[in-house]
């Protein structure tokens, strides 16, 4: 398990659960400074995290919640919404709390900062990483892409076919896969669709003739487009009964590669939508991306991402 991995992922591993079963085994860690992690349980007063690390308390001193607290562009709304959440943290020291019980003085700075030296700033455009999603605004995604350090998915990134808002696609504590499309200092720019297949790839999971589920993502006066998968919409004729990301049934009339399009007829719009399990289906997941070419060979729309030149 690469140990500069989103926050939750090291928890319930063997290697943590074992370096956390005694006192003597987490004062042991003060020697190896490996990373480890442990749930939040109190912001406190002071904004001090208290860590459980079962048989004793774990303390993160304020300046030691996160890069940047101390020097004033991370806010302590990033502590706070740590609690009852997984944390990371090197064990740096023991002391005795005011109950005068032994309690290990942790920092999570630390490890944040090891994982930008190590892992984030070694990152170049192209390269494809795993991510957690930790909220979602309007304009984006924001995600964890190691240790708790954060970074954004900006909505025009996250697929071809155009959604409404971020949750149309992800939900928070979601695990993703990202590609990274720049750099700049301490901040890295994530993207996402070019994971997901190019036109092609996903037109092909489709014959003409086929009545399937697609997603109403617009409605124009000419027709509505139906997203079939999250890079591949087609267009149906105009219904004044279709609703912005409502589940429709279309049958699919026609697949015309060279103009990257795909002709729809809404069978059924339906009063009631059936539980779709959010998953996510990549043809991309790890590795590296030097050129990502959308479209189809023929096509005279060109749309493509090349991370060589970004």
């Amino acid at each position: 398990m690469n140990e500069y991995m989103p926050e939750g992922f090291l928890l319930n591993t063997p290697e943590n659960i074992a370096k956390l079963s005694s006192k003597d085994s987490i004062f042991n860690c003060i020697k190896t400074g490996e990373i480890l992690e442990a749930p939040c349980m109190i912001c406190d007063s002071r904004h001090n995290l208290i860590v459980d690390l079962g048989e004793i308390r774990g303390i993160i001193p304020r300046e030691e919640g996160a890069l940047g607290i101390t020097e004033g562009y991370t806010k302590d709304i990033a502590l706070i919404s740590r609690v009852n959440k997984p944390v990371c943290f090197i064990v740096k020291s023991f002391t005795q709390d005011e109950f005068g019980k032994d309690c290990a003085v942790l920092s999570r700075r630390e490890a944040q900062e090891r994982c930008r030296n190590e892992f984030v700033q070694k990152l170049s455009a192209g390269d494809v990483i795993s991510a957690r999603v930790t909220h979602l605004e309007q304009f984006g995604c924001f995600v964890d892409i190691g240790c708790g350090i954060p970074s954004l998915i900006p909505i025009d990134l996250i697929s071809v076919s155009r959604i409404s808002h971020p949750s149309d696609r992800f939900s928070v504590g979601m695990d993703i896969k990202a590609v990274v499309k720049a750099l700049e200092g301490d901040r890295i720019f994530l993207s996402h669709k070019e994971l997901l297949g190019t036109w092609l790839q996903n037109a092909q999971l489709f014959e003409n003739g086929e009545t399937v589920t697609g997603i109403a993502r617009s409605i124009e006066e000419y027709g509505v487009f139906v997203e079939l998968t999250p890079n591949l919409a087609g267009l149906a004729e105009p219904r004044a009964d279709i609703t912005v990301n409502q589940h429709v049934s279309v049958y699919i009339k026609a697949i015309i590669p060279e103009k990257m399009k795909v002709k729809l007829i809404i069978v059924n719009s339906g009063d009631y939508s059936i539980t779709h399990e959010a998953k996510i289906n990549y043809f991309i997941n790890s590795g590296h991306i030097d050129k990502w070419v959308y479209s189809t060979e023929n096509c005279q729309k060109i749309i493509e991402t090349d991370f060589t030149v970004l």
